[in-house]
């Protein structure tokens, strides 16, 4: 449980709070999203409009946080947070939450337009209300329909340069919402317990192991479909086409040896813990490979 009386807040807390790890892959696919976009933003408001979606992706943490504190404080992996470990007040984290959303949000409006601003603003709302205070603690399906709070960001850095959507930053945004289930599933396999604890209903501890393994074989195959569907409908060229073929077969490979594996000692999970690591390489590739695809054959 927390503290009774939280010490004040270090910056090193306040940053821990935003989830630096878990914001590099938001970032970077942002980032993908506003190079591939048409159009042009100087490097400043380039600069400003990933800083912002790094910012509100920060603020989402912060506030999933503050919500959770009493369940973080359940689980070994989230237990030497800042607030489960005493080192925050709640108030603190709530109003640096609030405050970086507003921040983000405006930043983003007045920096580029205002639409890439409601994206961002959706997308944070989405994360703390829709996912973290109703999917979470009363379905296993949290993250399938909870996944679309990480797939906003291409769409916003594409919506950073042109003011608008199209099929692309679309089609990115269902890879990131297929890839999120397996992915998550695979963390989930073997850090069950913390999630029973906590009594978080992911899908291992309502479901079972088997019933997990095959979800993630399944999505997978969805995954898959969404991971060529750029290149198919001659969104991407064959750098991208190529990339994803080959990342994705291997993913495949690696959620088959998941749904064959009976292991049930956490510790010796070893495909499941393979899977997962490789999960967030798979993201970074396929999304490197669409900047550079674009870079080598954009008229």
């Amino acid at each position: 449980m927390a503290s009774a009386v939280p010490m004040p807040a270090d910056w090193r807390d306040l940053v821990a709070l935003t989830k630096p790890r878990v914001m590099t892959l938001v970032v970077f696919t942002g980032l993908c999203g506003l190079l591939v976009a048409p159009g042009h933003l100087s490097p400043i408001l380039a600069f400003t409009a990933i800083l912002c979606i790094a910012l509100g992706a920060g603020a989402a943490a912060a506030l999933n946080q503050w919500y959770e504190v009493d369940r973080d404080a359940k689980m070994k992996r989230t237990a030497r947070r800042p607030l489960p470990d005493g080192r925050m007040s709640r108030e603190t984290a709530l109003h640096f939450g609030v405050g970086l959303s507003f921040f983000s949000v405006l930043l983003m409006g007045f920096a580029t337009n205002w639409f890439a601003a409601a994206i961002l603003a959706v997308s944070i709302l989405f994360y703390v209300f829709v996912y973290t205070i109703w999917l979470k603690p009363r379905t296993a399906q949290n993250i399938v329909i909870g996944g679309a709070a990480g797939a906003f960001p291409p769409l916003i850095g594409w919506a950073a340069v042109t003011g608008d959507i199209a099929a692309l930053p679309v089609a990115l945004f269902a890879l990131i919402f297929f890839w999120t289930p397996p992915h998550f599933w695979a963390l989930a396999l073997f850090v069950r317990m913390d999630y029973a604890n906590a009594g978080i209903p992911m899908l291992p501890v309502v479901a079972g192991e088997a019933a997990t393994r095959r979800q993630i074989l399944g999505y997978t195959s969805i995954m898959g479909v969404a991971a060529l569907a750029p290149v198919l409908l001659r969104l991407t060229g064959p750098i991208y086409g190529l990339t994803a073929l080959i990342a994705t077969g291997l993913f495949a490979v690696m959620a088959v040896q998941v749904a064959l594996n009976r292991e049930t000692d956490p510790e010796r999970m070893k495909p499941e813990r393979r899977l997962f690591k490789y999960s967030v390489l798979y993201l970074f590739l396929l999304f490197g490979a669409v900047v550079v695809d674009h870079w080598v054959f954009a008229a």
